[in-house]
């Protein structure tokens, strides 16, 4: 059977391989444009007949950023939408996994090719993906507005919305609403953490997946600061007004200035470095607390936790040029000042490799600052407050035509995905896989699916005097000539660290 009801109409998916049916571009909320712009998630819109569901929905709002991606075209409203990959073996409750894509809160989707949920479906679990607000249509900050009205983390919102869509329809696609799992990598994984510490989401999932979370939120200081700075460069006034009056394709583009007048300004301080203009805003209401300090305080006790992080997360962003170029001494010290850095970091990391150039300490500091050492935290705290807490780390690498391909941010999740073979992918995995990266492959798919379905991904858990972690490798006897150096020397820093 490829037709499914939901509370809002009945849809038509397709089979996507042998014993696996697809439902594409299910609408979870109505459209977020006009009366309902800026404002949380409505119900979406029923329908009559049998939707077409052999599609992705459109992609939010954005600039194009990734090669073969979607894109955005001004004009497509209806962006609240999801996608469904189920075994359908009708009246089965199997274990549903939703997952959130990364993209710094401002590009990506989930019809990217890593994202396609048919291996994982073949593995017993009910795999669902969706699309939420980006940018400022989502994380933007509105100064002034009346919070009932116009919510700060609508992006958040969303993914709310989206996992109350989950309890009310995927028992219909074979699913088991009260065995849920939430999942996401980058800023899709710190949207996790989020929503780990969220009034509004709780009870709505039970165990959380977090590859690569990225650590920033913005204080409302900081929000309110950047909203000014893009209304100016979208030239309105950085009201609720003034900025409704812009068109979502006027705040994209102004964004996009803001972001490019700070990789021109090295004295423009953290954001010249990578600069990342939306992040969850830390507004006492959606989001009461960073994700941190939330787990220390047990607030996700009850929620199992696994984390993921690459060994080389910023070596991705150097490659693809969105990260500054620091190749001299001078500029790292100014790096480590701009981000409140002690420096006997910046000496201990020199100390641990000594003969690697700048530009690679830097990548490793910023990559361990960003996302590695928040990880280690994340979990770290989780178990401490009581949560059951499962670590691993992706240091797969291989050297390539062109050089050495490492272990760097989004690399893992074809892996975890199971899809290796999409030409689309070759640049993360550095060609065409091999067998041993089919046996990696294998290997996390089948954690993911064991964790989604008993909370166990097969290794020890984290306790309160040992960091068990798994990790991912297709080397038999694994090595790293990368920057590294003890976690001793971020002892000094605290985290979460809220910068702009």
């Amino acid at each position: 059977m490829d037709v499914f009801k939901t509370t809002s109409g009945s849809v038509r998916g397709f089979r996507a391989a042998a014993g696996v049916v697809a439902v594409l571009g299910i609408p979870y909320a109505a459209p977020p444009f006009g009366a309902n712009r800026f404002r949380e998630p409505f119900p979406a819109r029923p329908w009559t007949g049998v939707r077409d569901g052999t599609n992705f929905g459109p992609i939010a709002p954005q600039s194009a950023q990734l090669p073969g991606a979607p894109v955005w075209s001004p004009g497509d409203e209806n962006i609240l939408t999801l996608n469904v990959w189920t075994p359908v073996p009708e009246g089965d409750r199997l274990p549903v996994l939703v997952w959130l894509h990364g993209g710094a809160y401002t590009f990506g989707s989930s019809a990217q090719p890593d994202f396609d949920g048919t291996v994982l479906a073949g593995a017993g679990l009910v795999l669902v993906t969706l699309n939420y607000r980006l940018g400022f249509e989502g994380f933007g900050h509105l100064p002034g507005a009346e919070t009932a009205a116009y919510p700060d983390n609508r992006g958040l919102l969303d993914q709310v919305a989206a996992l109350h869509w989950v309890r009310e329809n995927i028992a219909g696609f074979g699913g088991d609403p009260d065995n849920v799992t939430i999942a996401g990598q980058s800023s899709g994984a710190a949207s996790v953490a989020c929503l780990m510490v969220m009034n509004r989401a709780r009870g709505l999932f039970h165990r959380a997946i977090a590859h690569s979370a990225a650590s920033p939120c913005y204080t409302l200081d900081i929000a309110t600061a950047t909203t000014r700075e893009v209304a100016a460069a979208a030239g309105c006034p950085a009201t609720p007004e003034g900025l409704a009056s812009a068109t979502p394709q006027a705040l994209v583009m102004a964004s996009d200035r803001v972001v490019e007048d700070y990789r021109r300004n090295p004295s423009s301080g953290s954001r010249h470095y990578d600069p990342s203009l939306y992040a969850p805003v830390l507004d006492g209401d959606v989001l009461p607390t960073d994700p941190l300090t939330g787990v220390r305080t047990g607030a996700a006790r009850d929620v199992d936790l696994l984390v993921c992080h690459t060994t080389e997360e910023y070596w991705l962003l150097d490659a693809v040029g969105s990260s500054a170029k620091i190749t001299t001494d001078e500029q790292l010290a100014r790096f480590a000042s701009d981000f409140g850095l002690p420096d006997s970091l910046v000496a201990g990391y020199r100390a641990a490799t000594p003969h690697a150039p700048v530009l690679d300490v830097y990548l490793a500091i910023f990559g361990d600052l960003l996302f590695g050492e928040y990880s280690n935290r994340l979990a770290e705290a989780h178990s401490r407050a009581g949560g059951r807490t499962y670590l691993s780390r992706f240091d797969r690498r291989r050297t390539a035509g062109n050089g050495l391909v490492r272990a760097w941010h989004c690399a893992d999740i074809p892996f975890a995905f199971g899809n290796l073979d999409d030409e689309r992918l070759a640049f993360l995995i550095g060609g065409a896989p091999t067998s041993a990266d089919h046996g990696l492959a294998h290997q996390m798919v089948r954690a993911w699916a064991d964790f989604a379905a008993t909370g166990n991904p097969g290794w020890p858990s984290v306790d309160n005097s040992t960091t068990h972690a798994k990790l991912w490798t297709t080397d038999t006897h694994p090595t790293s000539d990368r920057p590294t150096a003890p976690r001793a020397l971020w002892a000094t820093v605290d985290f979460p660290l809220l910068y702009a």
